[in-house]
């Protein structure tokens, strides 16, 4: 198992600098990470940092409450992609999820695919806030969108991944769909235990720490 590639080195703090972002490219680079996320506004400085690397870019759409308007996700979205980003993390608008709103909630999925093409997309479902009923129907609409992954957290919500949610979102989307777990992932245990059940990608902050079987203090 290469863990490292399982892993998105993830910065998304409001506060995050130039100089954290160039850190943050610096140890994916040196412990070969599939991606850099960060925040939308820092896209062209990752990719330029990341130039002659394998690493990626992966950047966040709507974050991290999902309630814009589906334009500005697409417009957020089409500018990512220009600026480099080779991977695309959506929040789902949980407003008209809950609604029951499907229609509206596929239409914002579908068009921000349809923007960025063959892009991966991620959709972040933001499972705290959900029951298991709606877990399984967000995986639905996300499958019938034709977005690449189905994410559990933002890691800015109350509660980040559980492992009784991923084996519910796997359940639903069986190979239609991958799965990133994100959220309170801080461990070498940890991370192990979400990839033995078929999470396909990790988003956290601590990448390094799980890698060096240190103890990280990072919330995400």
């Amino acid at each position: 198992m290469n863990l490292n590639q399982y892993i998105d080195h993830t910065l998304l703090k409001a506060s995050a600098t130039e100089g954290e972002i160039l850190e943050l490219c610096k140890e994916a680079n040196a412990y070969d990470f599939k991606t850099v996320c960060v925040n939308s506004c820092y896209v062209s400085l990752a990719k330029q940092s990341l130039e002659n690397s394998k690493v990626g870019v992966c950047t966040v759409i709507g974050f991290p409450l999902g309630a814009m308007s589906t334009e500005a996700k697409v417009y957020e979205a089409k500018k990512a992609k220009q600026d480099g980003a080779d991977e695309i993390d959506m929040v789902i608008n949980l407003g008209f999820l809950k609604s029951k709103n499907y229609v509206a909630v596929y239409k914002d999925i579908s068009d921000v695919k349809r923007a960025i093409g063959k892009t991966t997309l991620k959709v972040i479902l933001e499972i705290s806030e959900l029951s298991k009923n709606e877990i399984v129907r967000a995986c639905e609409i996300c499958v019938d969108a034709n977005a690449d992954f189905v994410k559990t957290s933002t890691g800015f919500a109350k509660g980040g991944a559980t492992l009784t949610a991923v084996k519910i979102m796997k359940k639903t989307v069986k190979d239609q769909a991958k799965i990133k777990a994100s959220g309170g992932i801080r461990t070498l245990e940890s991370a192990k235990k979400y990839i033995d059940a078929g999470v396909e990608r990790i988003g956290t902050s601590s990448g390094v720490a799980i890698l060096s079987g240190t103890v990280s203090n990072s919330k995400y």
